[in-house]
């Protein structure tokens, strides 16, 4: 399975990598706009029974393009700050449910989480969910993921 953690090596995605890097059937893509950073990161960490692959990702590029690269079954996002985001800021999400790929984020901006609900439809049309929300602590975020392994 693969899961791209956008902000991957920041301080909520990285404890999240770190929560998933012992399931030895996970590449775990470590992206953010920095791929020195990520791939810091990555060597920081290793060895780890996941496969972790430092990877260039910038939510303000080509989604569509960027996801394709990576062709990842879940997508973590937790670049934040959600609030920030402006315009287009549900873009990610936009691409992940085009691209039929399980989307989740670690918001806690209110604003940004409550208008996710917006997607749902497409979401369970696409097949995939799409998850806002889910938590500052990454070692729920982890425990999702790991469940959805079981699935």
């Amino acid at each position: 399975m693969k899961v791209l953690v956008v902000g991957g090596y920041g301080t909520f995605g990285g404890r999240t990598v770190e929560l998933l890097e012992g399931e030895p059937h996970l590449i775990l893509f470590v992206a953010g706009r920095s791929l020195a950073k990520a791939d810091a990161y990555c060597k920081k960490r290793a060895p780890t029974a996941a496969q972790l692959v430092p990877a260039l990702f910038d939510r303000d590029g080509d989604l569509a393009v960027q996801l394709a690269a990576f062709e990842p079954d879940i997508v973590v996002d937790a670049s934040g700050p959600f609030q920030a985001y402006g315009e287009g800021c549900y873009g990610l999400i936009e691409a992940c449910i085009a691209r039929r790929v399980n989307y989740l984020d670690l918001a806690d901006g209110s604003d940004f989480v409550a208008g996710v609900s917006a997607f749902d439809e497409a979401a369970r049309n696409a097949g995939v969910f799409v998850l806002s929300g889910v938590s500052s602590f990454p070692v729920l975020t982890a425990a999702l993921c790991a469940a959805c392994l079981r699935t």
